[in-house]
């Protein structure tokens, strides 16, 4: 089996604790970060067809990931080279000037154009904070680490919706922009009192702007890369498709369901990331799988309310439990001098899984909202597929006698 490195200054040990006031801060930052661009997820279909442009609404979230997955390569470099605090910045103020010009450019072509330049957002920030949490916390407590993180980065992700769909009925639409920057601008701010973590800084070239073919994948990353792929297809079809299946269905409030899901997968995160840490991340990552294929299930049977809510409870729980531990795995598996290229080949491989699922969602079920199950049901199969591939791997990143770390490999 591979070595896994462990990238921590000698003077970090397992006992130290993992709640300073960077760590904290961090999350603070990725809480706002990410409320500010999922506020206006569940809105952006109704505000597309309003300009024209239904036919258009499987863009929305591929656009979107397209340019995330893009820049991927540019973000994990720079991280591993420029520094961890101003690659998020970026991506904060993307998102920030992304609001501020949604209210601006109000036909198909800009707002399809916004779209894309807002997925520069998520290709920087998330990569650069996933390589600065693996700086200040001890490899052994990777997974409760970034569990805590992202069920910061979750609670975002269901007051977002929430807010936004409240702000958007009582003031319009452009104040729903309007707030979204704000609340990018405020995680800006937090970041301005961060401390760089990366030791050996080069200043900003075009040369790093260049990225070779050694640049772009971490090939030490590529086990966690393709789980990621395979059982994100589903989210990106989940974000398109439910507004109109909760429509359908009869339910609403199309902006419920991520809120019921977002609320599960805070609850467990923390619990799932410290199993990651005992038990290993790979059997942790299987049942998330498997948990993930049933509540995709779940989703395209039980069509009534009260099953779209156990389904969206369902479906939370599952991403509970992946999350935290296919990032630790990540994490296990870089080495430290190109951390930030681990994570970019982890997110760009999310980012394509979310994209070609919200294309192929849109394409599949864009005639007729009774094909909107069988989409789910195929994305399903896709998850299913992750599960077999998971099945070839086993654990191995517990720390052992020596203070080694094993990671997993193919059996």
């Amino acid at each position: 089996m591979q070595k896994i490195w462990t990238g921590r200054p000698a003077e970090m040990t397992d006992k130290q604790k993992i709640y300073s006031s960077g760590f904290i801060l961090m999350c603070l930052s990725s809480l706002l970060f990410s409320s500010s661009f999922n506020m206006l997820i569940p809105e952006l279909t109704e505000y597309l067809t309003s300009l024209g442009g239904a036919e258009y609404k499987g863009l929305i979230i591929a656009l979107f990931t397209l340019t995330a997955g893009i820049s991927r390569p540019f973000s994990g470099k720079l991280a591993d080279t420029f520094g961890r605090i101003p690659v998020m910045a970026v991506g904060s103020i993307v998102c920030f000037v992304c609001g501020m010009l949604y209210p601006i450019l109000t036909t198909i072509a800009g707002f399809l154009f916004l779209r894309l330049v807002h997925g520069f957002s998520t290709g920087f920030k998330p990569t650069a904070t996933s390589a600065y949490i693996a700086d200040i916390i001890p490899q052994s407590r990777w997974g409760e680490a970034l569990g805590i993180h992202g069920m910061c980065f979750s609670v975002g992700m269901a007051l977002g919706p929430a807010l936004g769909s409240y702000v958007r009925s009582a003031y319009g639409m452009n104040a729903l922009f309007y707030t979204s920057s704000f609340f990018a601008l405020l995680s800006i701010v937090i970041l301005m009192n961060m401390k760089e973590t990366l030791e050996d800084k080069q200043k900003l070239s075009l040369r790093l702007l260049k990225i070779g073919k050694g640049d772009i994948i971490a090939i030490e990353a590529i086990p966690a890369a393709v789980v990621t792929l395979l059982s994100y297809v589903s989210y990106g079809a989940i974000l398109t498709l439910i507004p109109d299946w909760a429509h359908h269905i009869g339910v609403e409030n199309k902006g419920l369901f991520f809120v019921v899901f977002t609320l599960f997968s805070i609850l467990v995160r923390f619990f799932a990331g410290k199993a990651s840490d005992r038990r290993g991340r790979i059997s942790v990552i299987r049942t998330g799988l498997l948990l993930l294929t049933m509540a995709l299930i779940c989703i395209a049977l039980l069509q009534n309310d009260t099953g779209l809510y156990l389904s969206a409870a369902l479906y939370g729980i599952a991403t509970g439990i992946l999350s935290p531990a296919i990032n630790a795995w990540t994490a296990d598996l870089s080495h430290p001098d190109h951390r930030g290229k681990a994570m970019a080949t982890m997110y760009i491989a999310l980012e394509i899984g979310i994209g070609s699922g919200a294309l192929f969602a849109g394409w599949y079920a864009g005639r007729s909202v009774d094909d909107i199950a069988g989409a789910i049901y195929i994305t399903a199969a896709v998850t299913f597929i992750s599960i077999i591939y998971m099945m070839r791997q086993k654990d191995g990143n517990r720390t052992d006698s020596t203070g080694e770390t094993t990671g997993a490999g193919p059996v």
